[in-house]
């Protein structure tokens, strides 16, 4: 059953409309991407794909970049529960950014702060091992955690060190003769 040559070209027409249309749609699709695009790399909110998963990353790493790390900090823990392993890699890694720069912009003051500098620096380490959970060729983030992890202070053994108690590992053991 061959189709009569009104037939082909009617369908063919309409073929050739709905390409039109969808080749139409995408160039509208790829301007829009292009605009976005250019909008996040200049630190200003997009005009379209505001909710994407991009945008709010995007706002979240320009409010770090531009020291409001309390919004930046928020912004991605709404963050670090949606999107592939890679991009929550990549949430925890600039979170944990957030922290080594707060720890060092504070130590760096004062060595009063030494709990609050460590306290940052330790959050810091565990955003970066959480980062490299999710993608262990993220080489940012071990380089990050490797000077993190040299920063901090060695967490000295319970019950060893230079006092005479036993210290928590000793602690039920009686000390002295009996």
């Amino acid at each position: 059953m061959a189709l009569s040559a009104k037939k082909t070209t009617f369908l063919l027409s309409v073929i050739a409309i709905a390409s039109a249309l969808g080749a139409g749609w995408e160039a509208v699709r790829i301007n829009q991407i292009h605009h976005f695009n250019h909008a996040v790399l200049n630190g200003k909110a997009p005009a379209t794909d505001k909710d994407s998963y991009e945008a709010r990353f995007a706002v979240a790493y320009w409010q770090a970049h531009n020291g409001k790390y309390q919004e930046a900090t928020l912004l991605f823990a709404k963050l670090k529960d949606e999107g592939t392993d890679t991009q929550k890699s990549a949430v925890l890694y600039n979170s944990g950014n957030i922290y080594l720069l707060r720890g060092l912009a504070i130590n760096g003051r004062d060595m009063t702060v030494k709990d609050q500098t460590e306290y940052l620096l330790t959050q810091a380490k565990t955003a970066y091992q959480a980062s490299l959970r999710l993608d262990n060729n993220f080489w940012d983030a071990r380089h990050n955690l490797d000077r993190v992890i040299s920063m901090l202070p060695a967490t000295p053994t319970p019950g060893v060190g230079d006092s005479d108690s036993p210290g928590l590992i000793m602690g039920s053991i009686p000390v002295g003769l009996p």
